[in-house]
């Protein structure tokens, strides 16, 4: 697949009104860390923010990120819809753009004794993608990474019609090792400033 285009971030947050409470759409958080102000809001009270995080007005909010692609005819099948087996390729560009939105890349991290393998996959298939057609990667971290880092993809058609959806979980790695490890410091920085 090619990748072209601007990257943009996009985020799924609301103020509602006088109060500066937040909503948020849909399950997952989009965005990056807000305090104080918001542990005295209706958000400390939500479902989705609880314990220590909610008691210190710190809240993870996820940051999502959009690439495109476009089908290459060698992706297809004798049906003329994108091979399911290539969708993989597909989040692992939106996951690569990601990480390269945040300044980092995974030549980079390996050099540094980290691997990402990818421990979990699961896809949904809504429609297919066809040759020629220009996709949108979604790309949403769910939550502060430890030991594993976990990600939502939606792809999007020309259309704006959800083609697919898609989960992956990885694990960081230490490559002399090959044992798990924390996720890097300078890495969980980014995510918060």
């Amino acid at each position: 697949a090619r990748r072209f285009g601007a990257v943009s971030w996009t985020w799924r947050i609301w103020t509602l009104g006088d109060n500066n409470a937040f909503v948020f759409k849909g399950s997952f958080f989009s965005g990056m860390f807000a305090e104080s102000k918001l542990a005295k809001s209706k958000l400390a009270k939500s479902k989705f923010v609880t314990g220590s995080a909610a008691s210190a007005g710190i809240y993870f909010l996820m940051k999502s990120h959009q690439t495109k692609v476009k089908v290459r005819y060698g992706e297809t099948d004798q049906m003329g819809v994108v091979y399911h087996g290539n969708y993989a390729q597909y989040f692992e560009i939106g996951r690569v753009e990601w990480l390269s939105s945040l300044g980092f890349s995974y030549k980079e991290m390996e050099a540094q004794g980290i691997m990402l393998p990818v421990v979990v996959l699961n896809i949904n298939y809504c429609k297919p993608a066809f040759y020629d057609e220009i996709l949108t990667i979604k790309t949403t971290l769910l939550k502060l990474p430890k030991v594993s880092i976990e990600f939502e993809y939606e792809l999007y058609n020309e259309r704006d019609e959800l083609l697919t959806k898609a989960y992956t979980k990885l694990v960081f790695v230490d490559t002399k090792t090959r044992l798990p490890m924390r996720c890097p410091d300078y890495f969980l920085d980014k995510l918060q400033n």
